[in-house]
């Protein structure tokens, strides 16, 4: 498959790492442009691109940026991709990296805010799952203790190839439901960030309570704040 990744982050730069292990080809972007990530993209086989061209790559698009970055992507950066072209949306809004966005803020879902920016329905996964995970612990289907990831979107079909692409990196794939439902994964949530398999992973995205969804947010942005003021100054 022809997958462009726009974002060369953890998550990101993990993504594109993995899926080339996998043979599928992989046209990565960052906001630095594509001579900034030529030795990563030749150590690992992928294809350094705009983020223009990372969505004219195939047939799915990851878009794994800080929510703060979406709005700053080109205006025109999903004109003419086809339709049936998937876009995955692995980003986490925290308001001490990002900004606060009053949208979300209010209520909206995180990925339905992506959604409304870039002008494209998205299927949100990969953002519940820690970077060196994604790396180091896929296992084959039926391993005991295999790590789960869910995903959630509006189309049962779309929604269908992404838990596809989850299961192919060595993960249980655990259907979230409609983007609506989203906000069960979001940074703070019972899920975010937990080793859990299939049953307990559905029993946190169960546990989840809407009402609490700015204090999850909250506690998962002091963490991530306390987390790197601690690291040294590079």
């Amino acid at each position: 498959m022809k997958i462009g990744i726009i974002g060369a982050g953890m998550i990101g730069s993990a993504l594109a790492r993995r899926l080339t292990e996998l043979g599928h080809a992989v046209a990565i972007a960052n906001s630095r442009g594509p001579e900034t990530l030529r030795d990563f993209a030749a150590e690992i086989g992928a294809t350094p691109v705009t983020a223009r061209e990372a969505t004219q790559s195939g047939e799915m698009v990851v878009v794994a940026i800080p929510e703060r970055a979406v709005p700053e992507l080109p205006k025109d950066v999903f004109a003419g991709v086809p339709a049936d072209v998937v876009v995955i949306d692995a980003g986490h809004y925290y308001p001490s990296r990002d900004g606060h966005i009053p949208v979300i803020d209010a209520g909206r879902t995180e990925s339905g805010w992506v959604a409304d920016q870039i002008g494209r329905p998205v299927i949100k996964a990969f953002n519940t799952i820690y970077f060196k995970n994604l790396l180091e612990k896929g296992t084959p289907r039926g391993a005991e203790g295999r790590l789960a990831v869910p995903v959630a979107g509006d189309s049962p079909d779309v929604r269908g190839r992404v838990l596809q692409l989850v299961e192919a990196l060595g993960f249980d794939a655990v259907d979230a439901g409609g983007i609506e439902e989203s906000w069960r994964q979001q940074p703070g949530s019972p899920c975010y960030g937990k080793e859990l398999d299939t049953a307990r992973l559905r029993e946190a995205l169960a546990a989840a309570e809407q009402s609490k969804v700015a204090e999850y947010r909250k506690a998962a942005d002091d963490a991530a704040r306390a987390y790197f003021t601690s690291q040294p100054a590079r």
